[in-house]
């Protein structure tokens, strides 16, 4: 008897194994309806899922909505902190400018090393051999232009005329190898360093500010712009930002790496910069008598 009963419940399990493997079987073949029990478990299912999904939907979405709200808070109240500074910060600039202006009325004084005129231009040309050394502009002597003049776009200062003729010019780029483009630049801070942009760093993509005394302190983020100290570029014309400092080969002065504010790959658009304050004349005295040059 109990071997009948073990028997019985031996051939059970193996019909209920094929019977389980059919149903797979079945299941897995590729129809265009399903079957009246596949639809109502799949419909009860899926009702199912529905109710629960709901009001679980809705509890997340309530304490996401009350983060975001929170969050909302925060931020918001930083915005107007950084409102408030900025206010004060326009006002400043506005006395400051007024106070400048009337001391350069006092004086005289018509021009800036800031002062500039902008010249708009269009680049039409680039050699895929010299890519990261020279641009081709649509502008040229009969526009005004003028061979050193600085070249910028609307993120930074990307190099300076080294061509020109009657109806475009050759602007050579920061990133050139080329150790006889140098540019006056001063690093920002609460005490200015000077030095020279000459030089650039093409596996790490960054500027090479060089001639900085050993005992300047120069800091990772401060900003690098002109100085227009160098005859032709104006004052202020933005560079990039320092994100790293070295000493040089023999330990007299500094190098700041710098990682440049425009995009000598992508360029498309650029202004030329005319400054307006004219170069001083130069003088040097040779038997007695000054001779000017």
């Amino acid at each position: 008897m109990p071997q009948f009963f073990l028997n019985k419940r031996l051939i059970i399990l193996l019909v209920s194994i094929i019977v389980l493997v059919a149903l797979i079987g079945f299941s897995l073949r590729e129809r265009s309806k399903l079957s009246w029990p596949e639809q109502f478990v799949k419909d009860t299912t899926g009702w199912v899922q529905s109710l629960v999904s709901k009001p679980t939907h809705f509890v997340a979405g309530f304490f996401e909505n009350l983060q975001d709200l929170q969050d909302t808070y925060g931020e918001n109240k930083e915005l107007k902190s950084r409102i408030e500074n900025l206010v004060n910060l326009e006002a400043q600039v506005q006395e400051l400018t007024k106070d400048n202006q009337e001391l350069r009325d006092i004086l005289g004084e018509k021009t800036t090393l800031r002062d500039f005129k902008p010249l708009p231009a269009t680049v039409i040309g680039r050699n895929p051999d010299r890519w990261h050394e020279m641009i081709i502009i649509d502008k040229g002597k009969l526009n005004g232009i003028k061979k050193d003049m600085a070249v910028v776009t609307a993120t930074g200062l990307i190099g300076k005329v080294k061509n020109v003729t009657q109806f475009s010019s050759t602007v050579q780029l920061l990133s050139a190898m080329d150790p006889k483009n140098r540019i006056s630049a001063v690093v920002q801070g609460k005490k200015d360093v000077y030095g020279f942009v000459q030089g650039f760093d093409d596996k790490q993509k960054l500027l090479l500010i060089k001639a900085i005394p050993s005992g300047s302190k120069v800091e990772k983020g401060q900003t690098v712009v002109t100085s227009g100290l160098g005859g032709v570029f104006p004052k202020g014309l933005m560079i990039g930002k320092v994100v790293d400092v070295r000493p040089d080969q023999y330990g007299l002065n500094q190098t700041a790496l710098v990682k440049p504010g425009a995009d000598f790959y992508d360029i498309e658009n650029v202004i030329v910069i005319n400054r307006l304050m004219t170069q001083p004349v130069k003088s040097e005295i040779s038997d007695g008598k000054v001779r000017e040059f």
